[in-house]
C-alpha cells in the first residue's frame, strides 16, 4: 500500500463527508485482509468437501434413484457454495488492490465518488449508489 498519510488527501468524498483519514483507509484495508483470510480458510474446506463428495460419488452402485439425485444436489450446491466463495474472494482481494491506490473511492463506471460512507460499510463497493442502481434495473 502506497505512503497514506500523503495519499489520503486525493481520495474523493461525497458532498458533506469529511476527508479521509489513514486510519480510516488503514481500516478498511484491515477488514479486508480479514475478510481474505476467512474466505482463504472456508473455500479450502468448502474445496475439500466437495473433492470428498465428488470422490464418493461412484460409490453406492446399489444406491436407488432417489439417493442418487440427493447425493447429486448435494455436489450442486457445494459446488454453488465454492463458486460464490471464489467471486466473493476475487472481490475482497480486487478491493484490496484499490485501497491506497490512485482511484480509491472513485466508481468505475462514471468516476464520481463512491461515497465514504457506502465504501466504510462495503468496502468492495466499485460502484456509486447510482451506477449500481442503473447496472441492477438491467
Amino acid at each position: 500500500m502506497p505512503d497514506l498519510a500523503a495519499a489520503v488527501g486525493g481520495f474523493p468524498v461525497r458532498d458533506g463527508e469529511d476527508p479521509w483519514t489513514a486510519a480510516e483507509v488503514e481500516e478498511i484495508a484491515a477488514g479486508l485482509i480479514t475478510e481474505i483470510g476467512r474466505l482463504r480458510a472456508e473455500l479450502a474446506a468448502a474445496d475439500a468437501e466437495l473433492s470428498d463428495l465428488l470422490r464418493n460419488s461412484g460409490d453406492g452402485a446399489g444406491d436407488d434413484q432417489a439417493d442418487s439425485g440427493s447425493s447429486a444436489l448435494e455436489r450442486e450446491q457445494e459446488l454453488t457454495l465454492v463458486n460464490n466463495t471464489r467471486d466473493l474472494l476475487e472481490q475482497n482481494l480486487h478491493a484490496l488492490r484499490r485501497v491506497g491506490a490512485e482511484g480509491f473511492g472513485r466508481c468505475e463506471s462514471c468516476a464520481e465518488a463512491i461515497g465514504k460512507a457506502r465504501l466504510q460499510a462495503f468496502p468492495r463497493a466499485t460502484l456509486c449508489v447510482t451506477c449500481k442502481a442503473r447496472q441492477e434495473r438491467r
